[in-house]
């Protein structure tokens, strides 16, 4: 028999919706259960995708002993952490601050007021019975020390919440002299990328040991400052970790998009979800590293991540979907990675004897096997021939979709759709790839037609149907972002509007006291405290994701005023990730980009910019070039069409009737340039004192 969750607009909560388990959704009715009949709450929080929930699922809440416990003595509530970011932010503080380390599922005991006393995170039945027995009776018996320990951990959780730690930095205008805060900044950004290449492992990519994690936005960061300042090291970073992971088994060999981790330090072996922010974000990185190096490779994966998110994620409304999950039911059991590993055998029954024996050399499957069972997780170390690959990848496509294929958690997160839209706006752009800008436009239509509810963003929808819960922060500086990326791609000043009018509600929803940002609006729902995170995860935080947004978008539309308020969060935001570089990417490269204007480039032509993207469609022969230059530039904003199309383009004018660029620094522009070899010694110099292209530290 079903119980409340199968109401639910989650997939996560409606995975438990015929769990023995008497759940709820987090809601004021639970908490006034927990109140009425005066028992504890159990707070289970995780996501659809999630290999350990699942496991949790079935040995833990399927189970009629386990439900009989919890349902005598406990309210027990159910939260998707991607629909509730602000609730699993509030208890992974506690979760960490407890047990020194979080992840999910996440399991914490509250009293009825939501304090909790009690977190773990993966819980297996004999421990989890002895558990709800001890709680119950502590609860039962030692009320009072249960109820004074959970006020403490309450008290320690708001007292760290409002400690600001990091003092903040002062990002001036660049323009300004080369004394100031700026060319302080210059130089802890120099400091930062020696942090990075500390800990950077230098013989397979990524950072530290295992597992990894793919640090999408701090290889966006080293290359923008690579691009700033001609640091070889910091492009060997990107290079070597863009190719290890693409080349590993993190990275589906066949139908692209990658994995959520690599369980190992040699990417071999993934845990198998795909995450829609992880793709979307090392989408825009594959692009970014085309666009700086011209590496064929590069634009290979970007292509094929493209593909898969239009192919496998996108849904019917033309929107994007959160995940692919990490199991597949075989038998009714759930079974990691089986849709994807293979064994010589299988190889050779699909592709025959002697392709199969060259495919299994050419992606590393073998006898003993790299995963369970002796299966192998498909590598990629070295490039087959071009016409034998086209012939076999198909037939092994074909093979493997045969095979019971992994759940979709198909809810649309705000968030993870602006990323998106700005991933593919830049792929369509400078992939020259029309389809890619025209799905990007299509997802941005959908969420704001649908997920702007009464003027306010909400964070997730299903199906069409838009849930309750409001958008957070991060939603509204991601979606922000890829409206702005959107509009550079296009030329349809309408995205910029929207995005405008995204961060003029921002601003003061989310806005903190030293012009940083919460994660929840004022206007939110009160929980035990208002969750504030400065550091970038597995995707931009709420301050760095508006941070940036604001930034963008200030210097397309030459709006001071944003400008200001994006370098206000910086100075907040980039302290801590001038420490830990590793979880302050984002911040970074929006540093990277403030430090040195940011950099805008408005390349004027008789022919106005279609809705092809930059180099795609509508760029007249005599100004290629132009842009050519322009775009081997990730830190720059790239418009051009028709002088007056865009903003950017307004009062720029033909140089005796040619193409003719214009470059601008924050607030100061520079002549008009209708030479290549002009524009690019112009991109080329440098925001400090380092001759241009020279590498500081070589």
């Amino acid at each position: 028999m079903a119980n409340r969750l199968a109401e639910a607009t989650s997939p996560y909560l409606l995975q438990h919706a015929e769990n023995p388990v008497d759940w709820w959704p987090w809601c004021d009715d639970a908490l006034a259960e927990a109140k009425r009949r005066d028992v504890p709450i159990l707070l289970s929080v995780g996501y659809a995708a999630c290999h350990w929930c699942h496991v949790m699922a079935h040995e833990v809440f399927e189970d009629d002993e386990v439900a009989d416990a919890l349902n005598r003595g406990f309210v027990a509530i159910k939260v998707d952490r991607e629909e509730r970011p602000d609730i699993d932010a509030v208890y992974m503080a506690a979760t960490v601050a407890l047990t020194g380390r979080g992840g999910w599922p996440m399991t914490c005991l509250l009293t009825p007021d939501g304090q909790p006393f009690f977190a773990a995170t993966y819980i297996p039945k004999p421990q989890f019975l002895h558990l709800l027995a001890s709680a119950a009776e502590a609860w039962s018996d030692r009320r009072a020390e249960v109820e004074e320990s959970a006020d403490r951990i309450a008290e320690a959780l708001r007292a760290q919440a409002s400690v600001q730690t990091t003092p903040p930095l002062a990002i001036d205008d660049p323009n300004a002299g080369t004394a100031g805060p700026a060319a302080e900044l210059v130089s802890m950004l120099d400091s930062a990328e020696e942090r990075a290449a500390s800990v950077f492992d230098w013989e397979r990519g990524g950072f530290g040991t295992a597992p990894k994690f793919p640090p999408s936005m701090v290889l966006a960061w080293l290359l923008r400052h690579h691009d700033r300042t001609g640091t070889r090291r910091a492009l060997q970073m990107v290079e070597s970790t863009c190719e290890a992971m693409a080349r590993g088994g993190m990275y589906d060999q066949l139908a692209g998009g990658f994995a959520r981790y690599s369980t190992d330090a040699d990417w071999v072996v993934p845990h198998f979800e795909k995450m829609l922010y992880d793709n979307a974000l090392l989408l825009s990185v594959y692009v970014d590293w085309f666009r700086a190096s011209g590496s064929p490779f590069a634009r290979r994966i970007a292509r094929e991540t493209a593909d898969f998110l239009l192919t496998d994620l996108r849904t019917a409304q033309g929107a994007f979907a959160s995940a692919l999950d990490a199991d597949t039911v075989i038998g009714g059991r759930s079974v990691e990675g089986a849709t994807y590993v293979w064994t010589p055998d299988e190889l050779a029954e699909v592709l025959g004897e002697e392709d199969g024996a060259t495919a299994a050399l050419l992606l590393e499957v073998t006898a003993a096997g790299t995963f369970e069972h002796g299966s192998s997780v498909l590598q990629r170390r070295v490039d087959p021939e071009e016409s034998w690959w086209a012939s076999v990848r198909p037939r092994l496509l074909a093979a493997r979709a045969k095979r019971p294929q992994p759940a979709r958690d198909d809810k649309v997160v705000t968030a993870w759709n602006g990323l998106a839209i700005a991933a593919l706006a830049d792929a369509g752009a400078f992939l020259a790839e029309p389809s890619y800008v025209a799905a990007a436009a299509r997802c941005a239509h959908f969420v704001l037609e649908e997920h702007l509810v009464d003027g306010r963003l909400r964070r997730t929808s299903r199906d069409g149907i838009v849930g309750d819960a409001l958008a957070v922060a991060e939603d509204h500086g991601d979606l922000a972002f890829g409206l702005v990326r959107l509009h550079l791609a296009t030329g349809d000043t309408s995205w910029l509007e929207m995005a405008e009018a995204i961060l003029d509600v921002a601003l003061p929803l989310f806005r903190a006291e030293d012009g940083g940002f919460y994660d929840t609006g004022s206007d939110a729902e009160e929980l035990m405290l208002r969750p504030r995170n400065d550091a970038d995860t597995a995707e931009p935080c709420g301050t760095s994701a508006l941070a940036r947004a604001l930034l963008e978008f200030g210097a397309v539309a030459g709006s001071a005023r944003h400008l200001a308020a994006a370098k206000e969060a910086l100075d907040v935001s980039c302290g801590a990730a001038l420490r830990t570089p590793v979880f302050g990417g984002w911040s970074l490269a929006a540093a990277e980009c403030a430090v040195d204007g940011p950099v805008t480039v408005a390349i004027v032509h008789a022919e106005s910019l279609t809705d092809a993207g930059h180099l795609a469609r509508g760029v007249p022969a005599e100004a290629n070039t132009l842009v050519e230059v322009a775009a081997r530039h990730p830190r720059t904003l790239l418009a051009h069409g028709a002088p007056g199309s865009m903003p950017l383009l307004a009062d720029r004018p033909l140089r005796d009737g040619l193409p003719t660029a214009y470059v601008c620094r924050g607030t100061v522009c520079g002549p008009p340039l209708t030479d290549p070899s002009a524009l690019e010694a112009a991109l080329d110099a440098q925001a400090d004192d380092h001759p241009a292209g020279a590498d500081p530290r070589r």
